[in-house]
Parts: structure tokens; sequence; C-alpha cells
């Protein structure tokens, strides 16, 4: 009943997983004195006092408890209740979804929390395992869930410096901010799965070149005109530079294109950025990975030049933490032969 009228509208508009829409569940609900944060961690928490005080009782072994509310994109929501007692954390997960102006129980599973930790870095990390019928059918194993929120503000400005330049490539199924690489030395930038990211962006629409979903390997050529337009959008590169990063065919002015698979992933988060005086940003940002428990997998110093207009190019990246480099077990290289 608190967040109805929102709902109902933002429903009608189409507009519910828009970010302001979401932004306006959690604030009316958290005004009502719970612990609420968005599914995506993209608004700062309401009631995050509370979660550092049940922290606290976990440390120190008393018992306490604590409910979160997680707003979800689609206007449902997921609450979590948790009773701690003796350092150990007891876990209670329900998904609500809105059904004809009253919220519908979806499913509750409980679990003891086999891992719990607030990070310096203002997350609250969780893990544990219960049991799903459909997933021990298919593993013979409990079904595990690993869980990042984060509790403290972030600054307003490293938000929109993230959702701007970081979210829309992420680190799935590219490596431009997995490795070292500069505008002097592109090193082992994947060109090929930037084109995937950027193309829909470029083209208004998905990428035409897939496999068949059968295993089967298909090669396409793609015309010049189309690769090079892609990736000149956001990088300052010559053609001829271009060519030599990939597989490129002079006799008809195409470039070779396998389709790849996918790999796990983690996001990244803007936690500091400096305006440099040649124009260009700099962009201090955490890995967040879940699955590995951990809020801060490595660090990397992203540059960005924003052009004229709404456009912009990445200039460079750097990984700086850790010092001997971060372990990218999780990411698989695109299948290209020369």
């Amino acid at each position: 009943k608190l967040y109805w009228d929102i709902y109902d509208q933002a429903a009608q508009m189409g507009s519910l997983s828009e970010l302001e829409v979401v932004r306006s569940i959690v604030k009316r609900i958290g005004e009502h004195g719970y612990v609420v944060v968005d599914e995506e961690n993209q608004i700062d928490m309401v009631g995050s006092e509370q979660v550092l005080r049940f922290c606290k009782s976990v440390e120190k072994e008393q018992e306490a408890k604590l409910t979160i509310i997680v707003v979800t994109n689609d206007g449902g929501l997921i609450r979590y209740d948790f009773h701690t007692i003796g350092g150990m954390v007891d876990v209670v997960r329900g998904y609500y979804q809105p059904i004809d102006g009253t919220l519908e129980n979806r499913g509750t599973v409980s679990y003891l929390a086999d891992s719990w930790e607030y990070t310096k870095e203002g997350y609250l990390l969780f893990e544990g395992s219960y049991y799903s019928e459909s997933y021990y059918v298919l593993s013979l194993a409990e079904e595990p869930e690993h869980k990042a929120i984060r509790v403290m503000p972030l600054d307003k400005t490293c938000r929109e410096l993230n959702r701007k330049y970081l979210l829309p490539v992420g680190y799935k199924v590219n490596n431009l901010f997995l490795i070292d690489w500069s505008e002097e030395d592109f090193g082992n930038l994947d060109f090929y799965d930037l084109f995937d990211r950027f193309y829909p962006e470029i083209y208004e629409q998905p990428v035409s070149f897939t496999d068949d979903g059968f295993g089967a390997e298909l090669v396409y050529r793609i015309p010049a005109e189309i690769f090079e337009s892609v990736i000149e959008d956001h990088f300052k590169i010559d053609n001829k530079e271009l060519q030599k990063k990939t597989i490129y065919f002079s006799e008809d002015e195409t470039y070779e294109y396998r389709p790849r698979g996918v790999d796990a992933v983690e996001y990244p988060e803007v936690v500091n950025y400096t305006k440099n005086s040649d124009g260009t940003l700099t962009l201090i940002v955490n890995a967040v990975y879940p699955e590995e428990n951990t809020s801060r997998a490595y660090t990397h110093k992203v540059v960005v030049r924003p052009l004229d207009d709404t456009s912009f190019q990445y200039v460079s990246n750097q990984i700086i933490f850790p010092e001997d480099g971060c372990d990218l077990w999780w990411h698989s290289e695109r299948s290209i032969k020369e």
C-alpha cells in the first residue's frame, strides 16, 4: 500500500525499470522506517545505520534481528529477514510480486549463512545454500546464493560516471577493463568483443552475426565501413592499426568475424574520479564480484575523453590492484584463427 500509486502509474507508462521510478519506491518505503535499497546497488540505501548495528551484533555474537527490503526492476520486492545469535546468521528470503493491488509471495527460502562480511568498501556480503527441487535435479546439490548489497552511500557523480562509461560495457565477454592498454599501445584489446558491445548502440539493433545455436563454427565477413564505424565511435585508432589487431581482407575490404560464447561476470563501480587538464577524466573503478564474496576483486584506472557532444572515447585502462595482476579464470577469449 505504501507505494502502490507509484507502481500503478509506472506500470501504465511502461517505466517500472527506470531509475527514477525505482528511486521513488525506495524513498517511499524508507520513509516508513524500513531498510531499503534497489537490486542493482544504484541507489543509496535508506536505513543503513540499522544494518551497521546488526553487523556489530554479529561481530559481538549478540542476538539481533534485521529486515532489508530490496526493490526489483519490475516493481516487486525481495525481503531478507536476518536473525543472529552466537555469531551465526539465519537468512529468510522472500520474493513478492505486485498482483491486483497486493504483494503476492512468489516463494520463500531459508538458510544459514556460510559467510557474512561487512567490507571496508561499504558492502554487506553473504552467501549460503538452500534446497531447490529444480536445481537439485540438475546438480544434485543445494542452490547457492551469493549476495552483495551496498550499505554505505556513494558519491552521486561517481554513480553517474559509472552509468555512462562503465556499466554499458562492464566485464562480460570483453576485456576492455581487464587488461592494461592505451592509445599508444592497444596491447591485446579484443576489438571483436567491443564490436559486439557497441554495434547495437550505433545501429539500434542486435548484432546480426551470431552462431547457429548448435555449436557450428560460423565465420562472417563484415564490410570495413560497418566494422570501423562501430570501433571508431569510442576509440581513437587508425584504420591500419585496427586491421593489424584483427583479421582483415584487403581484396574485398572486410573483417573476419566469429561469434563467441559467454562467461561469468562481475560489475564495475566507480569510487573516485579526477578531471584532467587535457579534458579527459580518470576514473578509479572497483570490480564487485558477489560470486567470489568480494566487493573488490580488483581495481583499475580508466581514462575517458568526453567529446563536444554526448559522445566519448576510451583512452586507456590500467589494473592498479592487486599489484601482481588479477586472476581472470572466468573470462574466456574469443576463438580467432589466423
